[in-house]
C-alpha cells in the first residue's frame, strides 16, 4: 500500500511536530490496515490557526467557533473515486488547528505529537464513513482509534 499526502502548513502560530508528514503516513496506513483496506490511498492534511478553522466551521457546518479539526471525505456508501494518475483512492481532506490541538494537549496531559496524531486518525476515521453521533457509534470509534494509536506506540 502506498500513501500519497497532499500536506500544507498555512499557519506561523506554531511549529507542527518535527515529523508531521511521517506521523500523517504511518496514521494513514495503520488506519487503512484497521480497516482491512488494501489500496493505495491519497489524504489531504492542512494545519491552520484557530481564526482560520473557526471561519471554516461556520462557513461549512455553521458553527462560529473555533473547533481542533475538520473532516470533508470524498467517499460515500458507494465507495471512494480513485485518482487517475496513481489509482489511489481519495480519502478526502483534514483541517487541523494547530493551536487548539496544543491546547488540547496541555488539557489532557499528553504530548503535542500524540495529540496532532489523535487528531488525524480521528479525522481518517470520518473519512472513512465512521461518526460518533450516538453512544455506540462513539465507543466503537473511540475504540478503533486507540487500537490504532497504541499499534503505532502514540500512547498519552
Amino acid at each position: 500500500m502506498k500513501i500519497f499526502i497532499d500536506y500544507s502548513n498555512e499557519q506561523d502560530k506554531l511549529a507542527p511536530p518535527e515529523d508531521i508528514e511521517q506521523l500523517i503516513e504511518k496514521c494513514t496506513a495503520a488506519t487503512l490496515a484497521e480497516e482491512d483496506i488494501e489500496d493505495d490511498a491519497e489524504v489531504s492534511v492542512t494545519l491552520v490557526d484557530n481564526e482560520r478553522i473557526r471561519g471554516m466551521n461556520a462557513e461549512f457546518r455553521g458553527i462560529d467557533r473555533e473547533t481542533d479539526v475538520l473532516s470533508f471525505p470524498l467517499g460515500d456508501e458507494e465507495g471512494f473515486e480513485v485518482d487517475p494518475d496513481t489509482d489511489a483512492i481519495l480519502l478526502g481532506d483534514i483541517v487541523i488547528s494547530l493551536e487548539r490541538a496544543n491546547a488540547q494537549a496541555e488539557e489532557y496531559g499528553h504530548s503535542f505529537k500524540r495529540e496532532v496524531a489523535f487528531l488525524i486518525t480521528h479525522s481518517l476515521f470520518h473519512l472513512l464513513g465512521y461518526d460518533h453521533m450516538t453512544e455506540d457509534e462513539e465507543k466503537e470509534m473511540f475504540a478503533k482509534q486507540e487500537k490504532v494509536l497504541q499499534k503505532l506506540g502514540i500512547t498519552r
